[in-house]
């Protein structure tokens, strides 16, 4: 993170669903229609001609031939947290939270969240940029709260508490794309935190194959992207074993519901397109409760 501006991580993400987005409504995994406007002016113009018929197929084709498996990856993973996301509302929930939220557009285009109070919690930078880009467009905030905190040296539950979250109210908590990004210590405080909220609490996070980090496992890609990491700022420094998440999460009050790769991801949105693609296969998902709560 580079102080006094948006994780540069959050924009592509951000500009990986715009581009979606353009595509053909039969084809595309997700519709986010709120992404483009919070993307910085090269970002937007690209996503304005990935629009364009033909052309757009071009832009998506170099993207993936750039990042094999990344945009993929981004757009179908969000659809699976969409849906766990809306899955676990339904079993109630007065609150939501959006930990590193970047430039996550969930508090807007999900129905699930209509009626749902939102704490957004990231870093100070990129939450006074969103806010920012926001205001261009005159997005409604009613619902929404945003938490500036920087994990690994603040307690962000103190800072949610602060803005007027209820520890003791079950919640549903989102962690997309950020362990990768912190030491142990910091993942270790959050999952704490998530497992001791009320029974029936949801906790959705994503994190790395720790073989990726030291090298012990091959991804296709995978140096590539650790080295264009290292060039933008933006280093990763966590990761787990898949084998060893139910027992870390347990250990933490946690019960792991499900644990998809993104191989798996893909197949589940994209169906039969996704034996066709390579790359980012060390990413996963998981979906963990606090026991106790209603199956």
């Amino acid at each position: 993170m580079r102080e006094g501006r948006a994780s540069r991580t959050a924009e592509y993400n951000a500009a990986f669903r715009a581009l979606e987005s353009a595509g053909p409504a039969p084809s595309r995994v997700l519709h986010d229609p709120y992404s483009d406007r919070l993307l910085p002016g090269g970002l937007r113009m690209l996503r304005r001609i990935a629009a364009l018929p033909l052309v757009g197929r071009g832009v998506v084709s170099f993207v993936d031939r750039r990042w094999p498996g990344m945009r993929s990856s981004v757009v179908a993973r969000t659809r699976l947290i969409d849906d766990w996301l809306s899955e676990a509302l339904s079993g109630g929930a007065d609150q939501a939270v959006m930990l590193g939220a970047g430039l996550d557009t969930r508090a807007w285009r999900l129905p699930a969240l209509a009626r749902t109070f939102v704490y957004e919690v990231d870093h100070p930078s990129t939450s006074a940029a969103k806010q920012r880009r926001l205001a261009g467009w005159d997005a409604d905030l009613r619902r929404v709260r945003f938490v500036q905190v920087d994990f690994d040296r603040e307690n962000f539950a103190d800072r949610l508490v602060e803005a007027g979250f209820d520890p003791s109210q079950k919640s549903v908590v989102v962690w997309d794309g950020v362990t990768n990004y912190l030491q142990p210590e910091a993942v270790d405080a959050v999952i704490r935190w998530a497992g001791r909220l009320p029974a029936g609490s949801q906790f959705i996070f994503t994190y790395i194959h720790a073989g990726v980090l030291d090298g012990s496992s091959r991804f296709v890609g995978a140096d590539d992207v650790m080295r264009s990491l290292h060039r933008s700022g933006e280093p990763w420094t966590f990761g787990l074993r898949p084998e060893a998440v139910a027992g870390y999460v347990a250990e933490r009050g946690l019960r792991l519901r499900a644990d998809q790769g993104a191989a798996d991801y893909r197949r589940r949105v994209m169906g039969e397109r996704a034996r066709h693609i390579r790359g980012y296969e060390f990413y996963h998902v998981a979906w963990s409760e606090v026991p106790g709560g209603r199956p």
